[in-house]
């Protein structure tokens, strides 16, 4: 019987809900699945003949500890997705590289610490009009993001003072757009599982004002099944494909060839100003995967870790 870990964190060391139907679902196909907390220094990784990155929503607050941990995990058996892309995809700067090989992203302004820029100087590259989002480059759950009006002073000051505390945290801010339709679209969320699409939701707007401190490792969402346009799903695949390019181009020698295709994959979209979908993000690490909001899903997803658990085992 092969061995996997579903990687989850303190707070969540049941997993999160999304997830617990996978421990029944794998043991139907002969896998021993169990929940894991990451940072548990009395787990010997070495058991398992795979491990799974799941609910680590604390990850961002840790990250060099989670990267320090996942090069341990990856020396010791199969951690998927593997080391390459977390080390990649935990940190947003990971959507630069995706807009500089052609993928249409939200418009986003980079603002890095060592630049030690003024809050005129963030005044300037903040959106003159519309509204606008503040988020750390790392970052997990919506913590730490807030939503601001560009043409409001009292709001903008806000931005400002919320760009600066995450700077003086080391921490490199994000000045984004807040595009119009998240609020009447929605964010879409298109769900890919050993490189095929399974199925796709609908994500409410969950930003509707400044940063504030909140309860818990992420911000609750609001989620409905869809039927994906073909248009988005399109894209999605061509997301993928550029990251796995991104990512091969990065490989050392040393790296199996089979490291790098993505177990699971999240492609999450909104529609521009014009109506085209443009990425908001790519989660290769520790994405909700949403297996309860359409029929099958679970079943794909579990056929898929157990098989890579085999393949990892050989």
């Amino acid at each position: 019987m092969t061995r996997i870990a579903l990687v989850t964190c303190s707070r969540l060391p049941d997993l999160d809900p999304e997830d617990t139907p996978l421990l029944a679902a794998l043991a139907a196909r002969g896998a021993s699945a169990q929940a894991v907390v990451w940072d548990d220094a009395t787990v010997r990784w070495s058991d398992f003949d795979l491990v799974v990155v799941r609910s680590a929503w604390d990850y961002a607050q840790r990250h060099e500890e989670f990267l320090a941990w996942a090069e341990r995990v990856s020396s010791q058996t199969r951690l998927v997705n593997p080391l390459p892309v977390i080390v990649w995809n935990t940190d947003k700067h990971y959507l630069r590289e995706l807009e500089a090989a052609g993928v249409r992203i939200v418009p986003t302004q980079w603002l890095e610490p060592e630049r030690h820029l003024s809050s005129r100087a963030l005044h300037t590259r903040f959106p003159a009009h519309g509204e606008m989002v503040i988020k750390p480059a790392v970052s997990a759950g919506s913590i730490d993001a807030g939503r601001y009006t560009a043409i409001d002073a009292q709001s903008r000051g806000l931005a400002i003072a919320h760009a600066r505390r995450l700077l003086a945290e080391n921490r490199t801010v994000m000045a984004q757009r807040y595009l119009a339709s998240v609020d009447t679209v929605g964010e879409r969320a298109h769900v890919f599982i050993d490189g095929e699409h399974s199925h796709s939701v609908r994500k409410e707007a969950m930003l509707d004002g400044p940063d504030v401190a909140v309860e818990g490792i992420y911000k609750e969402e609001r989620i409905s099944g869809i039927e994906a346009p073909e248009e988005e799903i399109r894209m999605a695949r061509e997301v993928i494909a550029t990251a796995r390019r991104l990512l091969e181009a990065r490989a050392g020698d040393g790296e199996r060839a089979d490291d790098l295709p993505f177990l699971y994959a999240r492609v999450d979209v909104v529609s521009d100003d014009d109506g085209r979908p443009v990425l908001m993000e790519l989660e290769l690490v520790e994405p909700s995967l949403f297996p309860s909001y359409a029929e099958g899903a679970l079943d794909r997803i579990a056929d898929a870790f157990a098989a890579r658990a085999r393949r990892g085992r050989a």
